[in-house]
C-alpha cells in the first residue's frame, strides 16, 4: 500500500503571523504542542475537524494550508 502525506505549511504561517509558537497555535485549536510539532514534521495528518481550526487562526482556506500529495 503507498503511502500518502498531507504536507502542510504551518510553520511559515506561525512565522507570518507575529511569529506565532507552537504553544500558543496549540492552545488555540485545542490540541497539544507535541500534535503541532508532529503536523509540521509531516509525521501527522489532521482530523478534518483540526485543519477547519488551524485554517480558522490563520483566516485562509484549507487549500492554503494543507495539500495532499500521494508519494
Amino acid at each position: 500500500m503507498a503511502n500518502h502525506v498531507i504536507k502542510n505549511k504551518i510553520r511559515q504561517l506561525r512565522f507570518e503571523h507575529e511569529q506565532m509558537t507552537q504553544s500558543a497555535l496549540a492552545s488555540s485549536v485545542g490540541v497539544t504542542r507535541q500534535t503541532i510539532l508532529s503536523l509540521e514534521a509531516c509525521r501527522y495528518s489532521p482530523s478534518l475537524e483540526l485543519a477547519f481550526r488551524i485554517a480558522q487562526v490563520f483566516q485562509v482556506p484549507l487549500e492554503e494550508i494543507f495539500k495532499y500529495s500521494p508519494d
